[in-house]
């Protein structure tokens, strides 16, 4: 459970008295004056030291590492490379995924548009020789028919040649008429056919074109995060920090890097990015092996881890009893385990609405403070400290400075109430309800129900009845 503590008792001018007893007995009740004094609330949480910002930077691929540009414990300014791993097969895979990406560039042609076909089923090349043939035929005709001397048969033969000729104009005429309206139907089937052939291949080139399209997406962005694996292959700072080599100690660390070599090719890149990009959270195992120059590594191995120190916070587990009196601004104080006789100045900077399961079977929820100087009983500075040292947070969360108090041993809960025994006038007591504010460890503060001048029942407040004769 959360720990309550208050400020020291402070004198009150508390005048004990012994009633209900003779002067060889032991005292039952004691009794003391109601004063102003000052009463604060304080709510006791185990607490943890945390950094700014912390970054796990793992390896993006399989390789070695080629190059350590730092050690451990070294300050980095943000960008600062840190080291470079060697990875043969990150490149290779880069190599494959630009060509892929060429290759899809490269257009799918289904040929050249071709005009519709069409037909003439009879023309001047196919009936001219035959005309001109025909009219010889009448030439002839008429010549002969011109030879004949007696000029009523010359006639009559001239006049059959000359319907002969009209006759065969008109036939022609309409042989003419016959072939361009089949002309003209054959075409039209044919435009037909065509076109729905046209459609069928607009379509096809439609559906190659949108293929080309996705394949040149997929292929793009293969080389986009092939290109991200060999770029994150040489380590930088994301931040400020003190650097160390590899990554928080703890089981599952080179199980992660296993797991991800076993993907398939260019998986196992973009996995180690994605937990490289993770950061820092403890959570994340961490490489327990050592890191050097020629050391294997697997994708996701831990490298370094770069913690920014410049601002510290502090993280404190507040039961839920009491976690609804803390809010944004209240003030602290924490003492930590290994600087012993120091405190620790901090404030709330936010409270968190997860809960986590304690121990004894209750919940506690995380409040988040900044955590600032510390000084030493004796007015010395006291150093920094690091983080993920242990601390004790007690957080003031309420203050009276000028509270009507009464010693905490006076106040007794009967039911629903919260009840002080006063001594009347007369010597008997008397039961008053009081609402209390702050409560103290020492004191707590009564906000309504007593006058400081009272008289009320400090010590053996469980024992006494209505009216009982206290002086």
């Amino acid at each position: 459970m959360t720990i309550r503590r208050g400020i020291p008792p402070l004198l009150i001018g508390l005048t004990l008295l012994v009633s209900a007893c003779t002067q060889d007995e032991t005292p039952k009740a004691q009794i003391g004056e109601v004063r102003r004094a000052p009463v604060s609330e304080v709510v006791e949480a185990p607490g943890t030291v945390g950094a700014r910002a912390t970054a796990i930077l793992r390896s993006p691929a399989a390789g070695t590492v080629a190059k350590l540009y730092v050690r451990d414990g070294d300050t980095v300014d943000k960008g600062e490379i840190l080291a470079r791993i060697s990875s043969p097969q990150a490149k290779d895979q880069l190599d494959q995924a630009r060509r892929a990406e060429r290759q899809a560039s490269r257009p799918v042609r289904l040929g050249g548009a071709a005009p519709a076909p069409s037909i003439r089923l009879a023309g001047p090349n196919l009936t001219a020789p035959l005309d001109r043939e025909v009219a010889r035929g009448f030439a002839r005709a008429r010549a002969a028919a011109g030879k004949i001397q007696d000029r009523r048969v010359r006639a009559q033969l001239l006049a059959a040649v000359a319907a002969a000729e009209t006759q065969h104009r008109a036939q022609r005429a309409a042989l003419d008429q016959i072939t361009q309206s089949l002309t003209r139907s054959v075409n039209q089937t044919l435009s037909q056919v065509s076109g729905q052939i046209g459609t069928g291949l607009g379509g096809l080139a439609a559906s190659m074109s949108s293929l080309q399209a996705a394949s040149r997406s997929q292929a793009r962005a293969a080389v986009k995060v092939a290109g991200a694996t060999v770029k994150g292959l040489t380590i930088k700072a994301p931040f400020d920090g003190v650097v160390t080599l590899g990554g928080p100690s703890g089981g599952g660390a080179s199980g992660l890097g296993s797991l991800l070599g076993q993907l398939p090719a260019g998986l196992s890149g973009q996995a180690g990015a994605a937990v490289r990009a993770s950061g820092g959270g403890a959570a994340a195992a961490g490489s327990a092996g050592a890191i050097a120059a020629g050391v294997p590594v697997a994708a996701g191995d831990a490298i370094a881890t770069v913690t920014d120190v410049s601002r510290l916070t502090l993280s404190a587990d507040v039961d839920e009893t009491d976690v609804l009196l803390i809010t944004r601004g209240v003030k602290a104080e924490a003492e930590l385990d290994a600087v012993s006789g120091a405190t620790y100045r901090a404030k709330v900077a936010g409270v968190g609405v997860t809960p986590k399961e304690g121990t004894t079977g209750g919940v506690s929820y995380p409040v988040r403070l900044t955590l600032g100087e510390g000084v030493y009983d004796d007015g010395g500075q006291a150093p920094p400290p690091k983080p993920g040292m242990s601390a004790v947070v007690r957080l003031t969360v309420r203050e009276s400075p000028d509270a009507v108090a009464v010693p905490a041993a006076s106040v007794v809960t009967s039911g629903r109430d919260t009840v002080v025994w006063v001594v009347r006038a007369d010597g008997t007591a008397e039961r008053r309800v009081v609402k209390l504010g702050a409560q103290g460890d020492a004191l707590v503060e009564v906000a309504r129900g007593l006058t400081p001048g009272e008289r009320v029942v400090v010590k053996g407040a469980d024992t006494v009845r209505q009216d009982q004769k206290l002086t």
